[in-house]
């Protein structure tokens, strides 16, 4: 498994491999070790997060986000650059072939697991059926207590 975290020490996105019979996730960059809980993971499949404490884990297409919205709004202006030369079956033949690039996309890139409250990263782990998609109120529970955190530091 490869996990890319956000060291707590150095505060540095590493990516570090893991394996299930390991009991602790180190920091390439400071050398820090992270101790692995034994229920982090049941018979390969991943069921906590391995740098902090959550639960909450989600599947997503291990994607860059930025370069799929750029695809979108890259067929977007050429559709309309089309439009207004008045070429309307070249503006319906971009909008079409962006979107098959996009399903294309879509189909051939794997998907990865991810944490709600450390945003970590893990691929090659096995089951990712058994977690869900991602969910707006749990996003957002953690979002909110990441922000009472941090006004309870600035407070004292």
């Amino acid at each position: 498994m490869n996990a890319t975290f956000v060291c707590p020490s150095c505060h540095q996105a590493e990516r570090a491999e893991f394996a299930a019979a390991d009991a602790e996730l180190s920091c390439p960059n400071c050398g820090r070790s992270f101790p692995v809980s034994s229920e982090a993971i049941d018979g390969g499949r991943l069921k906590r997060c391995l740098v902090c404490p959550s639960v909450d884990l989600y599947v997503r297409k291990d994607f860059p986000q930025r370069l799929g919205v750029g695809l979108v709004l890259f067929g977007l202006a050429a559709s309309c650059v089309a439009w207004g030369f008045h070429h309307t079956y070249l503006t319906f033949a971009i909008l079409f072939a962006t979107a098959m690039i996009d399903l294309a996309l879509y189909l051939v890139v794997p998907n990865t697991l991810m944490c709600y409250r450390c945003g970590a990263q893990y691929r090659g782990t096995a089951e990712l059926e058994s977690h869900g998609p991602f969910n707006l109120e749990t996003h957002e529970r953690h979002r909110q207590q990441k922000a009472r955190l941090a006004e309870h530091k600035t407070l004292n």
